[in-house]
């Protein structure tokens, strides 16, 4: 390899950034380098529970936080994103949700060709093995293994049998035919150990001659030179370095740090980088702007039988017990995704598909940020509304890249929004007032049976609800002035420079956001060998 010299440059080794460095070293003449701000891991991200160790940890996270709004009762909530190889994948809850064809469908609608459902299926179906069969919307062979959660008990019974009393089906795949009804947890696990993509994209092909991983490499901005981006400047070991691409630039940060590296480089509102000492470089309103995110509400009961909650489980020398299971079973609190087990449901009978998603969690955290457990037995039940409208952004407040951007989440601000959540708070405790549930729980601590009204329950939600991790639309897919990527993810207006990562998202997908980036990586892949077929 040429020094500094690479056909590809490849920011950030995330969801997105791994798969694209697998993929297009796939052609061994092309010479590629994939730059990643974190370490290459963390001894705790193979584990599952690693979700809850990791969610504020300074070396595997880049500890976000939001600004202070109203709409959230003026607090700053924790933003967190995964800062090494493989990133938020090798952090997250391992929650494997393609989302709803509705929802590719209307991207399409939005004039983002090739982009509909049944474009995007064939590359779902090259990512996955699907460790419990194929057919035609499901796929084995693929680089990331996918399994359903193997927590059992009767706590999960009841919670089938709590659904069959209100009439909500079970639903064997919610990523088939119909995402609606309860349903087991599809998880990025297999026997017990992490699927990130650096583990199931990277780990392959880190020894191709063609490929370079730099770790704890920090870039600072783009090189341009016109409208042409020629290369990056990145920071490593408190050294300078400037490396030169000779087709194409992908920028795969995500939601958060994409636009933020492109105000950095001077691509976007000509006033925000002019305030910020920035020169301009390109002007595009669009950047940092659309941001969307879920907001997440819980509520936490007792429970009357301690041995059904992780809580009790925890205690005394349980911990030991739980680690001597993992290591020989393969089973227990250590494999545990963010929630076993799912709920897609609609709040109104006249919705066509669902417009809300709950997490069944077999225990009850007192400190969310640091997840420590109640010492009584509890289990937990989240909501959130799946296509959230509510809009905010994300901008750079200085231009030093080691300065947090300002995240402005905008949560319930859109009226759609705040009767979905409330709603959604209400089918929670439909399903935990039925016989099933109440023979095994015992009384609601968080918030309580007294805060009843929709005005109680959404002061409730504003005041405690996080967000669950999944910004996305920062530097969105479109062909109107307000769109950063066109369909083939080429930034408008700049030569040789994409994104690809889940701020191209124009609307939010229905759940988890990790499979859809994966998606994204590869779809982006493919694309970028049609655009250079030398």
């Amino acid at each position: 390899m040429e020094k500094d010299i690479y056909d590809f440059i490849i920011v950030g080794a995330g969801s997105a950034g791994s798969v694209l460095a697998s993929r297009l070293t796939e052609k061994s003449k092309w010479r590629v380098l994939l730059l990643e701000a974190g370490a290459a891991s963390h001894p705790y991200s193979r584990f599952p529970i690693s979700f809850g160790l990791l969610i504020d940890h300074p070396t595997a996270n880049w500890r976000y936080s939001s600004q202070p709004e109203e709409g959230t009762a003026n607090r700053r909530i924790p933003v967190p994103r995964g800062r090494l190889l493989g990133g938020s994948s090798s952090i997250n809850g391992l929650v494997f949700v393609r989302g709803q064809p509705l929802d590719y469908d209307t991207w399409g609608q939005l004039g983002n060709r090739g982009w509909s459902f049944d474009d995007v299926l064939p590359f779902f179906q090259k990512m996955e093995h699907y460790e419990h069969g194929e057919d035609d919307l499901r796929s084995q062979g693929g680089p990331l293994r996918v399994s359903k959660a193997t927590d059992e008990g009767p706590l999960y019974d009841a919670i089938k049998a709590a659904s069959k009393e209100l009439g909500i089906p079970h639903n064997p795949d919610y990523n088939g035919k119909s995402q609606e009804g309860i349903v087991r947890t599809q998880t990025t696990i297999s026997n017990g150990v992490r699927m990130s993509t650096a583990r199931c994209y990277l780990n392959p092909v880190k020894n191709r001659p063609n490929l370079r991983i730099e770790t704890n490499a920090h870039v600072q901005k783009l090189l341009f030179e016109g409208k042409k981006c020629s290369g990056v400047h990145f920071r490593k070991n408190e050294q300078d370095r400037f490396v030169h691409a000779h087709k194409e630039v992908i920028v795969c940060t995500g939601g958060v740090a994409s636009p933020q590296l492109l105000e950095l480089s001077g691509i976007g509102q000509a006033q925000l980088l002019t305030d910020n000492r920035i020169e301009v470089k390109h002007e595009l309103n669009g950047v940092g702007e659309h941001l969307r995110d879920h907001i997440n509400a819980r509520i936490q009961f007792n429970m009357k039988r301690g041995e059904l909650s992780y809580n009790q489980r925890m205690q005394g020398l349980g911990p030991v017990w739980q680690v001597m299971k993992y290591i020989f079973q393969r089973r227990g609190f250590m494999t545990l995704p963010s929630a076993p087990m799912l709920a897609f449901l609609r709040t109104r009978e006249d919705m066509e598909t669902p417009d809300i998603q709950m997490h069944m969690v077999p225990y009850a955290v007192k400190n969310p940020k640091k997840r420590q457990l109640h010492k009584f037995p509890g289990m937990t039940v989240s909501i959130y509304q799946l296509r959230p409208e509510s809009l905010g952004s994300i901008h750079i407040q200085s231009p030093d890249a080691s300065d947090q951007p300002a995240i402005n989440f905008n949560f319930l601000t859109d009226p759609i929004d705040r009767d979905a959540m409330i709603a959604g708070f209400k089918k929670i405790r439909e399903i935990m007032n039925t016989k099933a549930m109440r023979d095994i729980r015992g009384e609601e601590f968080s918030p309580g049976i007294e805060v009843k009204t929709d005005d109680e329950i959404l002061s409730f939600i504003r005041n405690t609800a996080e967000t669950a991790y999944h910004p996305i639309g920062t530097c969105r897919m479109g062909n109107g002035p307000e769109s950063v990527v066109n369909e083939r993810l080429k930034v408008h207006g700049l030569e040789g420079l994409r994104v690809a990562d889940g701020s191209i998202m124009p609307t939010m997908v229905s759940g988890n956001t990790n499979a859809a980036c994966i998606m994204i990586g590869e779809k982006a892949s493919e694309m970028i060998k049609q655009d250079n077929p030398a």
